[in-house]
């Protein structure tokens, strides 16, 4: 019962997983969503800069004509907000459509906007002052369809860019949940055959253990899980272990999460403690202790994991294999506010990770 309760939790929580990653890959789409902030703030600046261009050229007498730069930037700064709202509201109507029909759409909107507001403004608004409406919109069309063109281009690298950038992550990840030691395996099923004489039901405990470890390094395709469930992940792999280092191995749990809701990539804290272990404690005859300390500043999670070591009594020296995949996943899913940094002093070796929460 106690092994069918277990495995049931853990395939809840991978299809919650599932579900998670199954809605994030739905919204794959190259356009951005415009409605957001930063998208139009990027439109709005470029739209600036294009008006600045333009007032330049036009400008003969002097450096700047402040009035046609007002003007101009009113008329640019209009039709890319009217244009980026009508791309925001169909966005999901065309996203599921074909290569050639978004870029169409895309760019026929752009030239029905234009023509409809430089229409408007040189025959309605400005008649006076555009002397030849019909070239004023017809240059116009020509400058903001070779903008939008440009524009749409430079989404789609930057989509490819993205995508190239998830599958080289999800090639990390799966690089790191595939490295199981043999070494670690090889000690946790001699630990449990020792056991399975002596203490049965400790013998089976391991057994699960193991079993969880393996199905979370093999089977967990998720982005994010619960960092409770990493921190449990954790406990089981420190429970096989301490089959093997006995009174050796001491931990020290300092946790601090004010809610449940705190997420990280999968296998993010399980990799440092087996580092811990192997670089720290196994070398040392008398072993040491791993502390965990995690708390939450702000808007940011603070995870600390220390113990002792000595670059004498180590004798596999490492490459930073974990350390660097950790460093990029995290890195490729939070941006630049993620940090990973390590530290050494007094002979106790600590990893510091920071994450947006």
């Amino acid at each position: 019962m106690k092994k069918i309760q277990k495995n049931r939790t853990t395939d809840q929580r991978q299809a919650r997983a599932s579900v998670l990653d199954k809605h994030v890959k739905e919204d794959n789409f190259f356009i951005p969503d415009l409605c957001q902030i930063n998208s139009v703030l990027f439109l709005l600046i470029l739209t600036q800069l294009l008006a600045l261009v333009l007032c330049l050229v036009n400008t003969e007498n002097s450096l700047i004509n402040w009035s046609s730069l007002g003007l101009i930037s009113s008329y640019c700064h209009i039709l890319t907000l009217s244009f980026a709202a009508l791309i925001c509201v169909t966005r999901k109507a065309i996203k599921y459509k074909s290569l050639k029909f978004v870029v169409a759409y895309f760019i026929s909107t752009n030239i029905g906007l234009t023509w409809l507001y430089s229409w408007f403004g040189s025959v309605i608004l400005l008649p006076g002052i555009i002397s030849q409406p019909g070239l004023f919109t017809l240059k116009s069309i020509l400058i903001s369809s070779i903008i939008a063109g440009l524009l749409l281009r430079y989404f789609y690298l930057q989509f490819q860019w993205k995508e190239q950038k998830q599958a080289e992550l999800r090639s990390r990840i799966q690089a790191l949940q595939a490295r199981i030691r043999p070494h670690f395996l090889f000690n946790s099923m001699n630990s449990i055959a020792s056991l399975i004489s002596i203490n049965p039901e400790q013998a089976e405990d391991a057994v699960l253990d193991l079993s969880t470890l393996f199905r979370a390094t093999l089977n967990n395709q998720a982005s994010l899980i619960p960092i409770e469930d990493e921190i449990e992940l954790c406990r089981r792999y420190l429970n096989i272990e301490s089959l093997r280092l006995g009174d050796r191995l001491t931990v020290d749990w300092k946790i601090n999460l004010p809610h449940s809701k705190i997420k990280i990539p999968p296998l993010t804290l399980q990799p440092l403690f087996e580092n811990a272990i192997y670089h720290g404690i196994q070398p040392l005859k008398e072993g040491g202790t791993i502390t965990l300390k995690t708390d939450c500043k702000q808007d940011s999670l603070y995870i600390l994991i220390s113990n002792p070591y000595d670059n004498k009594a180590d004798k596999h020296q490492g490459n930073h294999i974990a350390l660097e995949n950790i460093h990029s996943r995290i890195k490729a899913i939070f941006g630049e506010r993620a940090i990973l940094k390590t530290s050494q002093f007094d002979n106790i070796f600590t990893v510091t990770l920071r994450l947006p929460i």
